[in-house]
């Protein structure tokens, strides 16, 4: 079994920065890639970025550049930073061990303009 639990979400201003953390219990999260998705009001749960095991990296087309996905294994962590927040990235940001049912319960971040 793997826990996951999120933190670091909160409100914002617009153009301000946020970084979101994820701890996970269990042995898979040397094994698998994990990914941050977030899902808005009324919108379907999107990706935001993925990142394997050896810490490659992709990114959801309107991440890039703004935020950065990272890993530490030693730790069992795997952190969001976004950067240039906007109002549009109001969500619930999740994080997901990848091509498991494991998921966390998500963190609230929200921007405003």
């Amino acid at each position: 079994q793997v826990q996951l639990v999120e933190s670091g979400g909160g409100l914002v201003q617009a153009g301000g920065s946020l970084r979101l953390s994820c701890a996970a219990s269990g042995r898979l999260f040397r094994v698998y890639a994990m990914g941050w998705y977030r899902q808005a009001p009324g919108k379907q749960r999107e990706l935001v970025a993925t990142i394997t095991p050896g810490g490659s990296t992709n990114y959801a087309e309107s991440m890039k550049g703004r935020f950065t996905i990272s890993r530490d294994n030693g730790k069992n962590t795997v952190h969001l930073q976004m950067n240039s927040l906007k109002p549009e990235d109001t969500a619930v940001y999740y994080c997901n061990v990848e091509g498991t049912r494991f998921w966390g319960q998500g963190t609230q971040v929200t921007v405003s303009s």
